[in-house]
């Protein structure tokens, strides 16, 4: 079980870098936002081009960061219902949710997204936009973004076994809602007192 952890580990590490590192794309978007509008309101000129930008670097935010947010536990489930299982039920869960939705899914994707994005690059595609910018790196960072979903996939399937077999222990141990609520306050009561 040391070879499949290792893979797992250093898919965690590119995964937590890159997802670190395009939360400043968010900043960038920002930035390019706020100087559209101004130019647009002091020049009366606009450009699809640096509307286009903004939207390239959002998807490229949401996309590159999908795995980091996978790696971190934070995607969306149904606490309530979650909650009720014992551990040992939520890792089952876990486990074959990534096994029968998230790997299927994800693994389409990357095989419908090589042909659209090769296609894209090739035919030097253009946006259909007056003065917009080229397509195909808004189709690549899909591509690219899926892949990253999909071996992190693979190191939380290797994880869930590792922690059903009790090889590792649980990185990411489940707080219901209510927990997490009392855990804060008692962090904010704590920190009014000092």
């Amino acid at each position: 079980m040391e070879g499949p952890l290792a893979l797992s580990r250093g898919i965690d590490r590119l995964n937590e870098f890159i997802g670190k590192s395009v939360s400043w794309l968010i900043l960038l978007a920002i930035l390019v936002s706020a100087a559209n509008a101004i130019i647009r309101k002091i020049f009366d000129i606009s450009s699809n081009a640096w509307l286009e930008l903004q939207w390239y670097l959002f998807g490229a935010a949401f996309m590159l960061a999908a795995a980091y947010t996978l790696k971190q536990n934070e995607h969306i489930r149904i606490d309530i219902v979650y909650g009720m299982f014992s551990r040992r039920v939520q890792h089952w869960i876990d486990l074959l949710g990534h096994i029968l939705f998230l790997m299927p899914f994800v693994t389409l994707m990357v095989i419908y997204f090589v042909p659209y994005v090769s296609l894209s690059i090739r035919s030097g595609e253009m946006s259909n936009n007056s003065g917009g910018l080229i397509v195909w790196p808004a189709k690549a960072i899909l591509l690219v973004g899926f892949f990253l979903l999909a071996l992190q996939g693979i190191s939380e399937i290797i994880k869930k076994i590792a922690i059903m077999r009790g090889v590792m222990d649980d990185p990411n141990p489940f707080i219901s809602v209510h927990e997490q609520a009392e855990l804060e306050a008692k962090a904010l009561a704590d920190e009014v007192r000092s």
